[in-house]
């Protein structure tokens, strides 16, 4: 009889020391829980960096837009100015002139005579005309009263340059023209070479030292000659290796309007995009719950 309960009882101790092994090993190792006993849901912060940089962009550009109106309505006034000052009588140049009043006769009309110092003639390039290349002549006027002024003549194509066939009037000429300044010079404009000829942006101060400087009475003022005739005329010229002057236009470049477009456009969107986060952040005020497997 008691033999019969040996192998119960044998299984009844292996369970009863798995049931203990268990026991120990979720003691000692710990078990991964499926949820946690408690959670408490956690208010998310208003003030995140994401929400300073949403917010914060929709005003700068606003200011920039603000800033290139008002950039937009210098600009005309600006070129309201010079177009009233191009409008007025051709000046006299004196003997002596003031180089520190030049900058307020820019773009004034002047009449000067001389003759012109071809020994010294600039070929200032590259320059485009009605889709043709080219450079334009600058040539020293020496005047009557001894005093030498720059004088831009115009533009020939590249090839009457190449073979210095262009006009060279020897007799006494009158320019009209226009006053202007030195052109800033951009980062990928090569150096002017004076040695070798080769002129690629406009420095008065460099060409008046080229045409022979104090010691020649060369005066840094520099004239742009004006071309005043129709469109058939100037191709007639540039096909002769006549130099053609300037139109008597202001052609200064007017791009804030674009700007301001795009700046105020970046603002409204940005704008738009930090009330979508706010509206956001009020659906749903807490960061949402966990989720375990």
């Amino acid at each position: 009889m008691f033999p019969l309960l040996g192998p119960r009882l044998n299984c009844r101790a292996f369970t009863f020391r798995s049931t203990q092994t268990r026991g120990l090993f979720t003691k000692f190792f710990g078990r991964k829980q499926s949820v946690p006993a408690l959670y408490k849901p956690k208010k998310e912060r208003w003030i995140t960096p994401t929400m300073l940089l949403v917010g914060f962009i929709p005003f700068f550009t606003f200011g920039l837009g603000t800033w290139q109106m008002r950039r937009l309505q210098w600009k005309i006034n600006l070129i309201d100015e010079l177009k009233e000052k191009l409008e007025l009588p051709p000046l006299a140049l004196p003997r002596k002139i003031n180089l520190a009043v030049i900058p307020e006769f820019v773009w004034r009309k002047v009449a000067v005579k001389g003759r012109f110092d071809h020994s010294h003639a600039m070929l200032l390039g590259p320059r485009v005309r009605e889709g043709l290349t080219g450079v334009n002549v600058v040539t020293p006027l020496m005047r009557a009263d001894g005093t030498t002024i720059l004088v831009d003549r115009g533009f020939i194509t590249s090839d009457v340059a190449k073979s210095l066939s262009f006009s060279r009037p020897e007799a006494e000429v009158e320019v009209f023209g226009m006053i202007r300044l030195s052109q800033p010079r951009n980062t990928f404009t090569p150096d002017n070479r004076p040695e070798e000829g080769q002129w690629y942006w406009t420095d008065i101060d460099g060409m008046s030292e080229y045409a022979g400087g104090e010691r020649a009475n060369v005066q840094p003022v520099y004239i742009e000659e004006i071309f005043e005739g129709h469109a058939g005329e100037a191709s007639n010229n540039i096909s002769r290796g006549i130099p053609v002057g300037r139109a008597p236009t202001v052609n200064l470049r007017n791009s804030h309007l674009s700007y301001v477009i795009t700046w105020y456009s970046l603002s409204a969107l940005t704008a738009f995009m930090f009330l979508r986060l706010l509206a956001n952040r009020k659906k749903s005020p807490v960061k949402p719950m966990p989720r375990f497997r």
